[in-house]
């Protein structure tokens, strides 16, 4: 993995495919908040209020550093890929997207008890100035598909397989992730405020031994009842360590 400075947000990244990075880190001199919307709300009015946020607290529109997507069901991979090329038109407008990098972090999940009606922002995260950096990140969401060439039927880890065995090896291959992703940014569970699961299989089997023992619950672990973004997905994983978060 390798990183790269997105000089006008004021933060850097894990260098990712089209449609989000690996992950983000504050500069020196800001500090990365998170806003969540009360309830999700739908992508092009997301944009809007996202916009408008930013302005009210005259922020340039190029500090937007990550997002936490909803969506009604998981797609197919050419569905996938489309709304993706939406969803990127507007960070490109924008001034963030350009010749295919992509800085911003994104997870993006399907609720599996009353889902939104399309896909919809539940939150989104920020650069601000500061006097002192304190070590704010977000890591992206990241599912059981190794990145690389291939459809994700060909990468999915174990698919089709939702056994205790393979729910574990799922769990393990995103745990690696998300510490490697960390990594790169300097980062380490100790450092993160937030863990959060995606999963509708049951993940008790290995919650201690795979997810408590490595420190990945410093803050305690948050179950959201969802889907990956992708048909054949099981298990997705996204943390944080952001220290100024608010509800709008």
């Amino acid at each position: 993995m390798e990183t790269a400075t997105f000089k006008p947000g004021g933060y850097r990244y894990v260098r990712g495919p089209f449609q989000y990075s690996g992950g983000v880190a504050a500069e020196p001199g800001f500090v990365i908040e998170r806003a969540r919307f009360k309830s999700p709300v739908a992508i092009e009015e997301g944009f809007s209020r996202i916009e408008a946020h930013l302005k009210s607290m005259g922020l340039p529109l190029t500090s937007f550093c990550a997002c936490e997507l909803r969506s009604p069901a998981p797609f197919t991979e050419q569905g996938f890929i489309d709304f993706n090329r939406v969803y990127v038109g507007t960070l490109e407008r924008w001034g963030i997207f350009k010749d295919d990098e992509n800085p911003v972090a994104r997870s993006n999940v399907c609720p599996e008890v009353a889902p939104p009606a399309e896909p919809s922002f539940q939150a989104f995260s920020y650069t601000v100035p500061a006097d002192n950096n304190d070590g704010s990140f977000v890591i992206a969401g990241s599912a059981e598909a190794p990145e690389g060439h291939g459809t994700y039927e060909d990468r999915i880890i174990r698919l089709g397989d939702q056994s205790p065995d393979a729910m574990r090896e799922k769990a393990a291959y995103v745990l690696g992730v998300m510490e490697a992703r960390m990594v790169t940014l300097g980062k380490k569970w100790a450092d993160t405020t937030v863990t959060q699961a995606y999963t509708v299989y049951d993940l008790h089997p290995f919650l201690a031994d795979e997810i408590v023992s490595r420190g990945a619950v410093n803050s305690g672990l948050t179950w959201n009842y969802a889907r990956p973004p992708v048909d054949g997905l099981d298990y997705e994983m996204d943390v944080r360590g952001v220290f100024t978060e608010r509800v709008i």
